[in-house]
């Protein structure tokens, strides 16, 4: 499956709202894009096919490619524990996902450019990586001359509750990593179970 073009359409193909616009098309029409629209057959399910499904949706809710996701879970199959909690935690502390979990960014896209355009600071220090690892106890903060960035603004505004592993200074667009986040609570929408299914074959 195609992750590239148009978010509206990857999201209904996915079943996954990826970005705000994207989530008042599929209050509306909550099934694949199509010409036969929601009374198109889609067939008994193989569990490769869900795996892969399950796989494309995580993916997308990072901004990861494949490779990137295949290295990820490997560096996960080191760690101690629970493989797909480990594989979350990865993916959750990277320093674009903690820009959108913080709440100064409204989708995973626009926190990616964000830290490359410069806008992001890693206790003090100006980072362009949006892969780079957030670590518990360092701070991500907006650049002081990017604060009355329109976008991160609104996002600021809008955002909900900033997630609970995350100390969050409102005033001074900056959030804290206090913990890495348990699985159950990192706000992503995938059976985990299914993409460790998928790398394991």
């Amino acid at each position: 499956m195609n992750l590239s073009g148009p978010k509206i359409k990857i999201s209904r193909r996915l079943g996954v709202a990826l970005t705000p616009k994207a989530s008042k098309y599929l209050e509306r029409r909550p099934y694949a894009p199509g010409q036969h629209g929601p009374t198109q057959r889609q067939g008994k399910q193989s569990n490769y096919k869900r795996q892969l499904l399950e796989k494309q949706k995580l993916r997308a809710q990072y901004n990861v490619s494949e490779r990137q996701l295949r290295n990820y879970y490997r560096q996960a199959t080191r760690i101690p524990g629970n493989t797909g909690a480990a594989l979350l935690r990865l993916l959750e502390t990277r320093l674009d996902a903690m820009v959108l979990r913080a709440g100064f960014a409204r989708t995973i896209f626009a926190a990616r450019q964000y830290v490359r355009h410069g806008h992001v600071l890693v206790n003090g220090k100006r980072v362009s990586l949006p892969s780079r690892k957030v670590l518990p106890g360092e701070v991500v903060a907006i650049a002081e001359r990017s604060r009355t960035n329109a976008q991160i603004m609104l996002a600021a505004q809008a955002s909900p509750r900033a997630a609970g592993y995350l100390e969050v200074n409102a005033e001074q667009f900056s959030a804290r990593l206090r913990e890495l986040p348990e699985a159950d609570q990192i706000p992503v929408l995938c059976s985990v179970a299914l993409v460790v299914e998928y790398y394991s074959r």
